[in-house]
């Protein structure tokens, strides 16, 4: 148990290592050995662990993004699946396409998130569908999201989030505040409100 939690302290400043390397240089100017040294650890430490550096950043983006979702999703006050499964989504949408790491991967090294956009889910994804699934299927117990495959329709969101974490940079216009980046976030409210509803 102890050895458990030792190696995931470890992990973890691997991580935070990697994370400042990333940030200060972008993914593919960071090598093993500049991670290392962040994290006072020898290079085949490393590579005991994680083949390369893109494995690392790939555990790194699992472990922010999951946070991330985790802490989005707001408490169970009473409020209907749906209604809080939405006001979740929307935050978290927001606060992934301002997220540091995010915004670093899309201004220097957009291709590493294409494999996940186009090819196969990740990690992350994972754990958001396994995620929505359960919202879905506790909306569909308490009538707050429509009958259906739950599945199905847990990808089906996730297909719009990501849409919208993603491509919304690319369809604001500073000088309109009817595209403006919270104007998207009410579209999406709006979109999520009727995909789900009964």
């Amino acid at each position: 148990m102890t050895s458990n939690r030792h190696n995931r302290t470890d992990d973890d400043r691997v991580l935070d290592a990697a994370r400042d390397c990333v940030l200060a240089v972008g993914v593919r100017r960071t090598t093993l050995t500049d991670i290392a040294r962040r994290a006072g650890v020898s290079r085949m430490t490393l590579y005991r662990r994680w083949p390369d550096v893109r494995t690392i950043v790939g555990d790194l983006m699992t472990r922010e993004w999951t946070a991330l979702a985790t802490a989005a999703q707001p408490p169970d006050d009473g409020r209907p699946t749906r209604e809080r499964l939405v006001e979740g989504l929307v935050a978290g949408v927001r606060t992934f396409r301002d997220h540091p790491l995010l915004r670093k991967i899309v201004e220097v090294d957009p291709e590493l998130l294409l494999p996940y956009v186009l090819d196969r889910r990740g990690a992350s994804q994972e754990a958001f569908l396994a995620i929505l699934e359960a919202a879905v299927r506790a909306g569909h117990a308490d009538g707050s999201v429509r009958p259906g495959h739950p599945v199905r329709q847990a990808r089906a969101v996730l297909l719009v989030i990501q849409s919208f974490a993603l491509s919304v940079p690319t369809m604001t216009e500073a000088a309109d505040p009817g595209l403006s980046p919270g104007a998207f976030d009410a579209e999406l409210r709006h979109t999520l409100e009727r995909t789900l509803a009964p």
